[in-house]
């Protein structure tokens, strides 16, 4: 009985600081409604403007007609044709071309070289440059429209050569290379959210509760509230627990209701954003991928915090905190790699794997279920043992 007393003792602790925590931010109502409706307002909008921006730009510049500066367009005048006929004409090109690209004045132009006629007479290959600026983005659509219609024009000549001379053209190709595509729908649908929609997530899980459980303990030093908390019979575990809780249930709610904007805005909107699978089992599997690391960055916080003497103190992790999730982004894009099954072990990268597997539309096997929230879990029973061992030392209570 004794035991099973202080078990519901414990449980009463918990309790009763979770609702303390969660009536004293619930005074706050500005800083409450910015922990509750930033990332259901702002991240819907951002994924949704992201991916707006990208469909109008390729849209555009894959639509237009695309006038391309040419040098020495005299030169090759049935060239000049042929592109005409593939939305792209040959304008008259500025006197300092170079200078034109590096100031991004021309997105991508041509240089004719001046023994081109010479050349083709000869049945030599004819020298286009295709001029531009790698390092630049807006030049790539462009540049591929110029290269893949030289090249069409380049087939269809040869073609014509080769049909002059009584051969038939098939005899240049000694094989057919085809492709088969294995990649599902849901996972060519999910290559355009794949790049930020992991991160963003994430970090909304990991710094979810992060000014709840900062003003917990660095603020409640810093306002020596604290101390009459830890004078009390109660126990550090508890207090510790019920302080964790009641960020984690911001958190939660916080990230319930992003998932739902996700949801919504995904429903009403064109374009990319409608690709997201918005069914409640989608949304529901990334919930629970993500519940890890919202206690994980709960209770890493909560160490930390423990050691602040102040809220800003507390607050000038945020700067480095803020950069672990893009960690796994990076490194992904940098440097991809297979997926394998210790991947699933290590914070950030699990979470961005997990959640690429729900973006893409695969299953999830109970294997990998069972080792994602193992060392999930089992990270946040080491930060949570940590933290209350820093709660026992005496002077968490004493500020300055």
């Amino acid at each position: 009985m004794s035991a099973s007393n202080s078990g519901l003792g414990v449980l009463a602790t918990v309790w009763a600081v979770m609702r303390k925590e969660l009536r004293d931010i619930s005074r706050d109502r500005r800083t409450l409604a910015l922990a509750l409706l930033l990332g259901p307002l702002l991240y819907p909008v951002l994924m949704i403007g992201i991916g707006s921006l990208a469909e109008n730009r390729a849209r555009t510049q894959l639509d237009k007609v695309l006038d391309v500066p040419t040098v020495g367009m005299e030169r090759a005048p049935n060239l000049v044709a042929f592109l005409g006929t593939q939305g792209i004409r040959a304008v008259a090109a500025p006197k300092d071309l170079d200078a034109a690209i590096r100031n991004q004045d021309v997105d991508v132009a041509l240089r004719i070289d001046e023994s081109f006629a010479r050349d083709w007479r000869a049945g030599r290959p004819a020298l286009v440059e295709v001029v531009q600026d790698t390092t630049r983005r807006d030049s790539e659509i462009p540049a591929a429209r110029v290269r893949a219609a030289l090249a069409g024009y380049g087939d269809q000549v040869s073609a014509l050569r080769l049909l002059a001379r009584g051969i038939a053209p098939s005899v240049t190709r000694a094989i057919n290379v085809g492709s088969r595509d294995l990649a599902t729908e849901d996972a060519k649908r999910g290559l355009v959210l794949s790049a930020i929609m992991p991160y963003l997530l994430i970090l909304m899980s990991f710094l979810g509760g992060a000014y709840l459980i900062m003003d917990a303990t660095a603020g409640e030093r810093e306002r020596q509230s604290l101390e009459p908390l830890l004078a009390t019979p109660a126990r550090r575990g508890a207090i510790v627990s019920g302080k964790i809780a009641a960020a984690c249930a911001l958190g939660l709610l916080s990230l319930l209701l992003t998932l739902m904007a996700f949801k919504i805005s995904a429903q009403f909107s064109s374009g990319t954003a409608k690709m997201l699978d918005v069914r409640f089992v989608a949304m529901g599997r990334m919930l629970l991928i993500l519940l890890p690391m919202l206690f994980i960055g709960t209770t890493l916080l909560t160490y930390l915090s423990a050691a602040a003497k102040s809220m800003k103190e507390a607050q000038s992790h945020m700067t480095w905190l803020m950069l672990l999730p893009m960690i796994p982004t990076i490194a992904l894009m940098v440097n991809p790699i297979k997926t394998q099954s210790w991947q699933f072990m290590v914070p950030f990268l699990a979470q961005n794997q997990m959640l690429l597997k729900v973006i893409r539309g695969e299953a999830i096997t109970m294997q990998v279920w069972g080792i994602y929230l193992g060392a999930g879990f089992g990270l946040v029973a080491l930060l949570w043992f940590a933290a209350v061992r820093r709660y026992h030392q005496e002077r968490l209570a004493i500020s300055g």
